[in-house]
């Protein structure tokens, strides 16, 4: 049995090393014409990894607390690691590599097919920046918001929290009141079955996974309306849809929301685009511009 613990040094390094191999333009930052050093800064990083600079700080001065697993996977999208190095970054926290997911349904001969798990591809964050007029977020089959670029950090706010269940759709939806003012209550009912259908799909699709038995135990002692819905037993992968969202400063937009599943299948693509015939584009338009001051990290 190899003894697993941190090598704060180590750790600090290569955060170090990996922070000045980012672009900011590759994570959907400004370059910004006064930068004394390569890469992003540090307040930077620890943006992108929802975190507090301060927490960052201390891991590159190796004198930080062992990080989380989710703190390593949230630095891992945050630094664009390949799969190399985000399990490098993990054994030198003093944690397990997180191992590939199985899912139930096999390959001919009976090889169990491995998942993509909360891991993105730096090839996915990549096309989440190309996409500077399109809000854009990689979601995970249960709901969490994995990555997202400026555009749905604007409209639809910062939701790609370390925590286990901050990031996630459904959890926010049915545990914290304030998710749902930014849509019509009318159409609250509607987005509740949408959680609810799409989440029991992928429940049934990870077969007795325990994070998505975790997710559905929170959710049920958190929410009666999540219970009644969830003994329904609707089952809809959400693949398209239209929603209506009230910002604060462009108004109410609709958009279209497209879906596109990786092929490992528990991670998709949402794009949310403007409608044929509606003044939404204009909307996201105006968005882009007002917004950037928001993303953007003071010096």
């Amino acid at each position: 049995m190899i003894r697993m613990t941190i090598d704060r040094r180590e750790l600090a390094d290569f955060l170090r090393r990996s922070r000045e191999r980012v672009r900011p333009q590759d994570a959907g930052l400004p370059a910004g014409p006064r930068r004394r050093t390569p890469g992003l800064r540090r307040e930077e990083v620890a943006q992108l990894a929802g975190m507090s600079a301060d927490y960052y700080i201390r891991l590159e001065q190796a004198r930080g607390p062992q990080p989380s697993p989710q703190m390593l996977a949230a630095l891992a999208r945050a630094l664009r690691l390949d799969t190399d190095e985000r399990d490098h970054l993990h054994l030198l926290a003093g944690h397990r590599p997180p191992s590939p997911k199985l899912s139930a349904s096999l390959e001919q001969g009976g090889t169990p097919i491995a998942t993509a798990g909360d891991h993105v591809a730096p090839g996915l964050l990549h096309l989440l920046d190309q996409l500077e007029t399109t809000p854009a977020q990689v979601l995970s089959d249960l709901g969490d918001v994995l990555a997202q670029n400026a555009m749905a950090q604007s409209l639809l706010g910062g939701v790609c929290t370390v925590s286990e269940h901050g990031r996630n759709v459904a959890w926010r939806w049915f545990a914290d009141p304030e998710a749902r003012t930014a849509y019509p209550p009318e159409e609250h009912a509607y987005y509740s079955r949408l959680h609810v259908a799409d989440l029991r799909a992928a429940v049934g699709r990870r077969s007795g996974d325990p994070a998505a038995t975790r997710l559905v135990e929170r959710l049920r002692g958190a929410s009666e309306e999540f219970t009644e819905l969830w003994e329904r037993h609707e089952v809809a992968v959400r693949r398209h849809s239209r929603m209506r969202v009230a910002h604060p400063l462009i108004g109410a937009v609709d958009l279209d929301c497209q879906v596109l599943l990786a092929p490992e299948g528990e991670q998709r693509l949402v794009l949310y685009t403007p409608p044929p015939g509606t003044d939404a584009g204009e909307r996201l338009a105006l968005l882009r511009v007002v917004g950037t001051e928001q993303f953007t990290p003071s010096s």
